[in-house]
């Protein structure tokens, strides 16, 4: 869905979902998407709250959300009073900046790591988004089924076959010949997600020239991905799909690229399955998948409660006990030194100090992909030219000429 708005109501008040209880209350929704890991945390800020009452609204998918953002967006109502941004829309949204109340506060000043506060402020110095979770990456794996293989199950020699790309296909090759019927990897989309994210400027420049079409990286990724797919490392299945998530319950495949906020989805899928681990290893290096932003329409009713909201959210402590409860991967800095981070451990992963793991997954992430306006819009079409080739649609030369010809009429 492309990001054209016209916001010609987007700065009007009195349209949001904000409104009061029966009991005189005011109501604050928040709109998240997959797992933030605020359940507790809001019903916490409730019980410490007399005037307001905090509601989630959580979609399915990350697309769900999109969808509904950007079409109340250009509506000029309808949103939520905190809505979460994932950063790959960001730099489409910050082109309506004035539609989000700028949230600077000497309060939260240093709270987060440089680049996302950097990544969430205007020109002109205002801040629209406080930061809630990074995504460094990992490989999350199924113990089990790497036996069943004969291949290494310990995490440390696991991560000894990932050192690149081309390590982590050959070590496929070999679990899809020795484990008929269950794939390497969950999805091409999903693995070809991961590699993108490790090139600095994939589909577009610095100055957000389009080069989508003419840049080698990215018709790497599509060839090294389609191939792979055609020798059977891959489901064959669209992230986030019902088969997807079906997979994780029936043998369907064996890793997956793991950024931190993955790590409540798995345990979520694949509730009851035993066997689940994460490697302290990413192929190519480190790569950051992810991450999202909590923001305050300027629709809204009752802005200064949500921005009081979304501040005790996105602080420190809160942060904290939403990796507890999912996994997600703070960007506060008092965080990332936290003993409760760096110490923790999941039980669901084979007691793996996921703290420790993912915090030098962090460290190991030399860049973020610069992701422009457009860069939404392209990777929807990369992602469905790949899931063609996977579903037998067209051939990889006919996938990629498709998506040739998106680029040129998104360009």
């Amino acid at each position: 869905m492309a990001l054209t708005l016209t916001m010609t109501a987007a700065a009007c008040g009195g349209d949001s979902e904000g409104a009061t209880t029966e009991d005189g209350k005011i109501k604050l929704t928040v709109a998240t998407f997959n797992e933030f890991g605020y359940e507790e945390l809001i019903e916490e800020y409730n019980a410490m709250q007399d005037e307001v009452v905090v509601e989630q609204k959580k979609a399915g998918t990350a697309n769900e959300h999109q969808d509904n953002l950007y079409t109340k967006l250009a509506a000029g109502s309808g949103l939520s009073d905190i809505e979460a941004i994932e950063v790959d829309w960001w730099s489409a949204l910050m082109e309506q900046s004035d539609a989000f109340v700028d949230l600077s506060d000497p309060e939260v000043e240093g709270r987060w790591l440089d680049w996302k506060t950097e990544a969430a402020t205007t020109p002109d110095g205002a801040l629209i988004g406080y930061g809630t979770d990074i995504g460094p990456e990992a490989i999350c794996y199924r113990s089990d089924l790497f036996k069943k293989a004969g291949m290494p199950t310990d995490r440390d020699e696991v991560a000894k076959l990932f050192g690149t790309w081309d390590d982590y296909f050959e070590a496929g090759r070999e679990f899809v010949d020795k484990v008929p019927g269950t794939a390497w990897y969950d999805s091409s989309g999903g693995t070809a997600q991961a590699m993108i994210n490790q090139v600095e400027y994939s589909f577009e420049e610095e100055d957000n020239t389009v080069i989508a079409a003419d840049n080698p990286e990215v018709k790497e990724v599509f060839e090294t991905v389609t191939t792979n797919a055609a020798d059977g490392l891959s489901t064959g299945l669209t992230q986030w799909s019902e088969d997807w998530t079906a997979s994780f319950q029936n043998d369907g495949f064996a890793t997956m690229a793991c950024p931190g906020w993955m790590l409540g989805v798995i345990e979520g899928n694949a509730d009851g399955i035993e066997g689940w681990d994460i490697a302290n290893v990413f192929p190519g290096g480190g790569g950051n998948w992810g991450g999202s932003y909590l923001t305050v329409p300027a629709q809204g009713e009752h802005t200064e409660k949500a921005k009081e909201l979304a501040k005790w959210l996105t602080a420190p402590e809160q942060q904290v006990k939403a990796f507890e409860a999912k996994g997600t991967f703070p960007s506060q800095v008092e965080a990332l030194e936290d003993p409760a981070l760096t110490g923790s451990t999941s039980a669901f992963f084979n007691d793996a100090p996921t703290g420790e793991i993912l915090a030098d997954r962090a460290e190991a992430v030399p860049f973020i992909a610069h992701k422009g306006p457009k860069f939404a819009d392209i990777n929807t079409a990369f992602q469905q030219a790949i899931q063609r080739v996977d579903e037998g649609k067209e051939s990889a030369d006919e996938a990629w000429q498709s998506f040739l010809a998106d680029v040129e009429r998104l360009g």
